[in-house]
């Protein structure tokens, strides 16, 4: 495990200046660098890395479309809403008993059985894309929103978010998320740094030998999220998209565990193995999500050399996508209750 944090460490000449190209000192790349090197039960293996960007070189794969038929889209402000209500509410949905919806036919369950139900909600007339409505919401127009088999964890949770969401939009930006799109000036970046400021529950971070940890999971996604929503045009628009870093949930780790990029110390493959909870902000958790992001940032510069270039985030969506069709396959993933993933 040492040898092989080593070496991925030494591959990329100057870690502290690809990172400054990438991130300012509040970026998630810098501040993740640090915990990929001193990690203690988490490597990165770079002959899986190697091997993984050959196969994909070499072969066909495409990124996955946005799905029109199970997100709310119609062109206008409200879309920006709808998505920003998305990720407000896009964490946590493992369980033993898992929570699932019915949508036009189709049993749903995870992300897309929010995405539905959040869509579900529009056309049946819930004003869910007003800020008023979404500022007093209630716990049971919550539970009916997200009605299905089982209960959705931590409601508490993301009822307090749909508040903050409704607080912040009507009094900030007039009931319009494109309002705060806009003052980003086609700027990923900063959009994320907005929505981090004003938004409390999007402020993902962490300590690692008491040294801040920047993730930004939720935050990140809901841009890329515009840009899928949007097809690139209008509240979709920015011209950094590539500064954006890969969106650490519990998915993308057990994925890329699969394929040998990820590697855990025998104590914590003991614990995720036997599903164990592992504690939100415990140091083999902040391991976990460094790793996730730097394995997918190797992964990236390492297709980039085979002529293959891919956004960090585009190689997320498609390692996210991949998790999804070859679950029976993979290991376990890394149990964590939070709501930041």
């Amino acid at each position: 495990m040492a040898v092989c944090l080593t070496l991925v460490l030494m591959a990329p000449a100057g870690i502290q200046r690809q990172t400054a190209k990438l991130n300012d000192d509040r970026g998630v790349l810098a501040s993740t660098a640090y915990v990929v090197k001193h990690a203690q039960l988490v490597s990165i293996n770079p002959t899986a890395v190697a091997a993984v960007a050959a196969r994909l070189a070499g072969g066909a794969f495409y990124l996955p479309p946005w799905d029109a038929t199970l997100h709310f889209a119609d062109g206008t402000a409200r879309t920006a809403n709808y998505v920003l209500v998305l990720d407000a509410l896009n964490f946590s949905f493992w369980g033993e008993s898992r929570w699932r919806i019915e949508y036009h036919g189709r049993v749903l369950d995870g992300y897309w059985a929010l995405a539905a139900a959040l869509k579900r909600a529009v056309e049946d007339g819930v004003p869910l894309l007003e800020a008023d409505y979404l500022a007093g919401l209630t716990r049971p127009d919550l539970a009916h929103i997200l009605r299905g088999e089982g209960d959705i964890p931590l409601l508490e949770e993301r009822l307090a978010n749909v508040h903050e969401v409704g607080r912040v939009l009507g009094t900030r930006y007039g009931g319009r998320f494109a309002a705060a799109i806009e003052a980003a000036q086609g700027s990923a970046l900063r959009l994320v740094r907005r929505i981090i400021a004003d938004f409390a529950s999007f402020d993902d971070v962490a300590r690692y030998d008491n040294r801040m940890v920047r993730f930004y999971k939720r935050a990140q996604i809901c841009v890329a999220d515009l840009y899928g929503a949007f097809g690139g045009q209008q509240w979709g628009r920015f011209d950094d998209l590539d500064r954006l870093t890969a969106f650490a949930d519990y998915k993308l780790p057990q994925i890329m565990r699969h394929y040998g990029i990820l590697e855990y110390g025998p104590p914590l493959a003991e614990r995720v193995d036997a599903r164990v909870p592992i504690p939100a902000g415990s140091p083999e958790e902040v391991e976990i999500r460094a790793g996730t992001i730097w394995g997918v940032e190797y992964l990236r510069r390492a297709l980039a050399r085979r002529g293959r270039p891919m956004r960090a985030f585009e190689l997320d969506w498609y390692l996210w996508d991949l998790s999804q069709h070859e679950a029976g396959a993979l290991p376990p993933y890394h149990r964590t209750r939070t709501i930041f993933y």
